[in-house]
């Protein structure tokens, strides 16, 4: 009598179990990355899109105010020719998005150069404005934040709700206007809108385009101390618009880890009251604190139009606002582009500063 054995299929050594996790967990990333990174995509063309549209719907046409008034017909229509604003809006439109694939954003119709290089020209000057403007406001507005919180309901509390609250309701340009009434007009002492530096004054020798860090690269003391006085007044303009949110945020949400267990417990055992409300309840109520700073970026590099307007600052907000006065569509569409592209990679970062910032959302 013969036995027949059945010959199973070899069967491979199952990976150890510590190691799943940690596949999965990559994999759980890829997705996560992919998805954002298909939803900014479909974001900055949205944006794109509607600009586009609405530009050229609600704008004048760019060649009625390129063209003398008693031009004839014939020039203007050779005008809308040359611009290209004779073809169809939807043949316009694809152009358009072909020549955006190609990194190539058209010519700008009031300068007549690339709208890559207005912005690349303009943008060192929105980044030093706004960069110092940030770091002032943030540092201040988180301390005034974490004071209140710790003096609650007593009149320093009250007050520093009070220059919020102030801060929050003065448009920017109206600050802007008085404080140039007051500290140019009236007292002399400080700088007009008259930009980076006066008139008769050359720039430092162009390296990073911050003319700070140029002119101490180039040993030139003179100019860096003129350059830092017509800062003072823009800065400190921009600034009231970036420290207020942040204070009351910061405030409401240490006004909450302030009366949780773990901040009890610490003063109970003795640790000091900075510690305490800088090393602890700081650090449990940076999250919303994270938000409110994003949104100050975006603000102070993308929403400072009237501020670098009123001041004569000649960053990328003053190049939007004159695309939008003269109807200059491919310069209008850099900016909004620039916006776009900066508000996505901001929320982005503040994605990634949540997950440094709670081992909780690090595990989701």
């Amino acid at each position: 009598m013969s036995t027949t054995t059945s010959l199973a299929p070899p069967t491979l050594p199952a990976a150890p179990a510590r190691m799943r996790p940690r596949r999965a967990a990559k994999r759980q990333v890829a997705r996560t990355i992919a998805v954002r990174f298909a939803g900014a995509v479909f974001v900055i063309w949205g944006v794109v899109t509607v600009t586009f549209f609405l530009s050229r719907i609600v704008s004048p046409s760019p060649a009625t105010l390129l063209v003398p008034a008693d031009a004839t017909p014939e020039i203007r229509a050779a005008i809308e020719h040359q611009l290209g604003l004779d073809r169809p809006l939807w043949e316009q439109y694809l152009r358009f998005l072909q020549s955006l694939m190609q990194g190539d954003l058209g010519t700008s119709f009031m300068t007549g150069r690339p709208v890559t290089e207005d912005l690349a020209s303009r943008l060192p000057a929105t980044l030093e404005l706004g960069t110092a403007a940030l770091v002032i406001g943030i540092i201040i507005g988180i301390l005034l934040g974490v004071v209140a919180a710790v003096q609650r309901d007593r009149i320093l509390d009250h007050g520093i709700r009070a220059l919020t609250v102030a801060a929050l309701a003065m448009p920017q340009f109206w600050l802007g206007l008085v404080l140039l009434s007051l500290f140019f007009v009236s007292l002399g002492l400080l700088p007009g809108p008259i930009g980076r530096l006066p008139f008769g004054v050359a720039p430092p020798p162009p390296v990073t385009g911050w003319y700070l860090i140029d002119s101490a690269l180039a040993g030139q003391w003179t100019t860096f101390g003129v350059s830092a006085t017509h800062l003072v007044l823009p800065v400190v303009t921009l600034m009231f618009g970036v420290f207020s949110p942040i204070t009351r945020v910061t405030r409401t949400a240490m006004v909450g880890a302030l009366d949780s267990p773990y901040v009890r417990n610490a003063r109970a055992l003795g640790f000091p009251d900075h510690a305490i409300h800088f090393r602890y309840a700081l650090k449990n109520a940076v999250l919303p604190v994270i938000t409110m700073i994003a949104n100050a970026v975006a603000f102070a590099f993308a929403g400072a139009v009237l501020v670098e307007s009123v001041f004569g600052w000649p960053g990328v907000g003053q190049y939007a606002l004159n695309a939008i006065q003269q109807s200059d569509f491919p310069a209008l569409q850099g900016f909004v582009l620039y916006s776009a592209v900066l508000y996505v990679l901001i929320y982005t970062a503040v994605d990634v500063a949540y997950r440094l910032a709670d081992p909780r959302i690090r595990t989701s």
